[in-house]
């Protein structure tokens, strides 16, 4: 059985992070286990220059491995299909994808009038709408704040 997973797609500077910031404390105090898979348009780095896992991915590792007692991060130096990782997440009750609306997952599109740019896909291709200013025609529309009536939502959707 495939985990249920929603990505939070918007423009830059609209909000996605914040949200989820207060969406992911509220699925786990209702004892929910979850991932959060952020796609990042931009090529980044997350090994410190000169360090023995950066000298081995600077030497040619295909996959480096870097662990502690508390936390595990494997980084595959090469290219990964966003659905092929998401399908490598495993012992969780929840996905949260941000940022990628080209994925199969069922969206949820936010918009903010301070940025100017309405959502970034139709609204008729979206699970769910998250706008400060009011949206027609749309059976799930939740104002910017309503973290606890998106989480109700997503809860009662995996049922």
């Amino acid at each position: 059985m495939s985990i249920p997973t929603y990505s939070f797609v918007a423009y830059s500077n609209t909000g996605k992070t914040t949200f989820l910031e207060k969406l992911v404390p509220e699925l786990k105090n209702r004892g929910l286990r979850v991932a959060v898979y952020k796609h990042d348009g931009h090529d980044f780095d997350i090994d410190k220059e000169g360090k023995d896992s950066w000298r081995m991915t600077r030497a040619g590792a295909d996959v480096t491995l870097i662990s502690s007692s508390t936390k595990a991060v494997i980084m595959e130096n090469r290219f990964i299909d966003a659905q092929e990782l998401v399908s490598r997440i495993k012992d969780v009750d929840i996905i949260i994808v941000e940022g990628w609306k080209a994925g199969s997952w069922k969206k949820i599109a936010l918009r903010r009038e301070a940025n100017g740019k309405d959502f970034p896909i139709p609204a008729s291709e979206c699970f769910a709408l998250i706008s400060d200013t009011p949206v027609e025609g749309h059976d799930r529309v939740f104002d910017l704040n309503d973290v606890k009536g998106v989480a109700d939502l997503l809860v009662s959707d995996m049922k």
